[in-house]
């Protein structure tokens, strides 16, 4: 049996302000208090994730959402594979029952499977991802570790990549919280909070929640929001996705991105006040970053290649991401 416990980091001169959950996702947190962190936040994010998780799903209906959880948003007959980021044809997964050919893909649960302790999580899909079957075989049940670049094993432990740090600490943060595994069988805690905060949430993962709480009924809380880690745990602070109630709301009224769709060389991002823009791939990558004003606001998108992105617009009233397509 293994042993489970809870580390709390210790708050000492940080205070934080109480985030509210945007319009569409308040019916979902209903009775969450975001008044709290620490160990309080985290049961009350806990007992929600729970609750929610219905039906569980059998290891074998995975191949009914899966596909479509990590399908490519620039081409749906696609699925995109963690680490590697490759996009693939989602009928190349491998199965004896599956008669098409070649089969290059299968799951890779990011939390082994060999040590989750509830039998119910295998099937979790919010573990699962699709993979290359030689580069899942290359991880094995590694744990994570640090590194830099591109994915890599160090024989006895597995660096995600740049791309996929994020998803991963998210993954593991939810495997934690749903079913209280620990972080020391697959790494530390201090080293996801670090990639949390690194590497933003990517428009995979955004769709991946959407999916995945349509078929199990729950939520990733790390993918809606990478600040509730840091309201829990501490480390550095990762991006805070909602509003808090001691700032005004960014308008709509604030800012206008036209064309978008976007066909041309430029973007247009106008604004009564100074903006710093980023623009992220679908990996969450960030690809572009500059400020805008009233005096400056065209944005010159000819190096991006035709398909979906992610623009986020901060300014000191709050921070805003929106989706961008390049035609």
């Amino acid at each position: 049996m293994k042993q489970f416990y809870f580390l709390l980091l210790l708050f000492t001169s940080v205070c934080f302000a109480q985030i509210s959950p945007p319009v569409d996702l308040q019916s979902y947190y209903n009775g969450v208090d975001f008044s709290k962190n620490g160990l309080e936040l985290f049961d009350y994010l806990a007992v929600k994730t729970i609750e929610k998780h219905s039906p569980f799903l059998t290891y074998t209906e995975r191949h009914n959402y899966l596909y479509d959880a990590d399908e490519d948003p620039s081409n749906v007959s696609n699925v995109i594979l963690v680490y590697s980021g490759d996009s693939r044809n989602e009928n190349e997964y491998e199965s004896v029952s599956n008669p098409y050919n070649p089969q290059t893909f299968n799951t890779e649960h990011i939390y082994p499977r060999s040590l989750l302790d509830n039998s119910n999580a295998e099937a979790d899909l919010h573990i699962l991802r699709t993979c290359d079957i030689s580069i899942n075989s290359s991880r094995g049940n590694d744990p994570f570790a640090a590194g830099s670049g591109s994915f890599s094993s160090t024989g006895s432990a597995w660096y995600p990549g740049d791309d996929w740090r994020g998803d991963v600490a998210r993954i593991i943060m939810y495997v934690n919280l749903r079913y209280n595994e620990p972080f020391t069988d697959v790494g530390t805690l201090s080293l996801f909070l670090q990639w949390n905060a690194i590497d933003q949430v990517s428009i995979i993962e955004d769709q991946r929640n959407a999916i995945i709480s349509g078929a199990q009924g729950n939520r990733n809380p790390f993918i809606d929001n990478p600040y509730l880690a840091t309201l829990i745990w501490g480390g550095n602070a990762a991006e805070n996705r909602w509003s808090t109630l001691s700032n005004s709301k960014f308008s709509s009224l604030d800012y206008k991105i036209f064309p978008n769709p976007v066909s041309g060389n430029y973007l247009n991002v106008k604004a009564n006040q100074v903006l710093k823009v980023g623009v992220y791939d679908v990996l969450g990558k960030l690809i572009m970053s500059l400020k805008v004003d009233s005096n400056n606001s065209k944005i010159d998108v000819s190096q991006l290649k035709k398909g979906l992105y992610l623009i986020k617009l901060e300014s000191d009233k709050g921070t805003i991401t929106k989706k961008l397509i390049k035609q």
